[in-house]
């Protein structure tokens, strides 16, 4: 695991492992290939959830919970092509933009359409560190 992620992810509630099962199903179920640096998340901490110090919230799901809650919150009707993993714990989601270069993007829980989707970085390790250095004047 990438060291800077590990640090970020340390200042976070964590959750244990992915069950490799777990992992493999997500890939298998998702039909999609999921970036290199989040597979590898989800295997050292599968979740995690508090404030950053610049008192940013995240909240980063579950494997096992993944599809279910891409599915609750019809993203594909709403936003064909992307694929969310987590949010801010209030109105913005989290995902991938499985549409091109799996870019992590920010969209509206309520709202939710391609036309919202707000780029944030090119991966999920520069999202991470991006997050992180945000400021609240931002």
């Amino acid at each position: 695991m990438d060291a800077t992620v590990k640090k970020i992810i340390d200042q976070l509630g964590k959750g244990d492992p992915a069950p490799s099962d777990a992992v493999s199903s997500l890939q298998r179920s998702c039909r999609m290939e999921l970036p290199q640096d989040y597979l590898n998340f989800l295997t050292f901490f599968n979740g995690a959830a508090g404030t950053l110090p610049n008192s940013y919230h995240l909240i980063l799901w579950p494997a096992e919970t993944l599809l279910d809650l891409n599915e609750a919150y019809q993203v594909q009707e709403y936003a064909p092509g992307i694929f969310i993993f987590g949010s801010n714990g209030g109105g913005e989601a989290y995902g991938f933009d499985t549409r091109s270069s799996m870019a992590v993007i920010q969209v509206p829980f309520v709202g939710m359409a391609l036309s919202e989707a707000e780029y944030l970085a090119p991966s999920f390790t520069a999202f991470l560190i991006a997050l992180e250095q945000k400021t609240d004047d931002e």
